[in-house]
């Protein structure tokens, strides 16, 4: 689990922060995914709205929280804990019922979240690919300059490579864009994941047997991110369209993927875009 030491943190105040505080986005997936699992389990925390948009997670005050300047961050009686899964994985021993993962299922939970998030940035891929018209969105040299410079640079005590993989996403794709070939690889990346998911609801109600775990609410956001990207998954994992569409009746669930107007006629234009111009995510990928 990520929890930073002393040394990593910065912006020294929240040490002194009593209680459960959340740092997120209200339309981040990441942020989606830990607000539901509260969600279910009941959890009271207090909100700290960070503007992903306006570049706050990339200022001097939230890299000091989080060197890596990614939401949510999780602070928990001033111990902070970073990245969505592993934050879960925190509140599930704080916070044990209801339970949300087999009985003794702990190491095996770890790994099938680590291969979910093995496909975090094929879901950045198809998101920034599908979601927005016209060109794709990208981060400016001084905003990646300012990413760079702040925070401690550390995670745990030690120097944090993550940051550099992120500055070379951006890089990538404000150089490159996203090529079809590189939308059609994530595409594919996910279809694998959910073929898998197909046959196992062939048998069981959830995604690892017959209760709800954090791996529906974890996969539960991709899906919705996927759907709204234009992913057909009546056509290629119906039973996986249904469980989805099943957990969306839950209010848990429901109130953390209603979208804005304005976010949905964004889409609406980006599809109309892409219908146009024969580039939808099921033409790009050939299904």
């Amino acid at each position: 689990m990520v929890q930073l030491v002393d040394s990593d943190i910065q912006t020294r105040e929240v040490l002194g922060w009593k209680g459960l505080h959340l740092l997120h986005h209200p339309m981040a997936a990441c942020s989606k995914k830990t607000r539901i699992y509260m969600n279910v389990k009941g959890i009271a925390w207090e909100s700290h709205i960070i503007d992903i948009r306006s570049g706050e997670n990339y200022g001097e005050w939230f890299l000091g929280i989080n060197p890596r300047g990614l939401i949510p961050v999780l602070v928990d009686d001033g111990d902070v804990h970073i990245e969505s899964n592993d934050i879960l994985m925190y509140l599930e021993t704080k916070f044990p019922e209801p339970r949300l993962i087999r009985s003794g299922g702990e190491a095996e939970m770890t790994a099938l979240l680590e291969y979910e998030n093995s496909l975090h940035f094929d879901l950045r891929t198809l998101v920034f690919r599908f979601f927005f018209p016209g060109p794709t969105p990208s981060k400016t040299p001084e905003s990646l300059k300012q990413y760079c410079a702040g925070g401690s640079g550390t995670v745990q005590g030690r120097e944090d490579k993550e940051k550099s993989v992120q500055v070379d996403f951006w890089e990538t794709v404000t150089r490159e864009g996203i090529p079809d070939e590189t939308a059609r690889l994530s595409v594919f990346r996910f279809k694998t994941a959910f073929d898998g998911f197909e046959s196992q609801l062939a048998r069981t109600q959830y995604l690892h047997g017959d209760m709800l775990t954090i791996l529906d609410i974890a996969w539960f956001i991709y899906a919705d991110r996927l759907n709204l990207a234009g992913y057909p998954f009546t056509k290629l994992h119906p039973r996986v369209g249904k469980w989805f569409d099943q957990l969306t009746e839950r209010p848990e669930f429901s109130k953390e993927v209603a979208a804005p107007e304005e976010f949905m006629a964004m889409i609406r234009q980006a599809r109309s875009e892409q219908e146009a111009a024969g580039k939808t995510l099921s033409q790009v990928a050939g299904f």
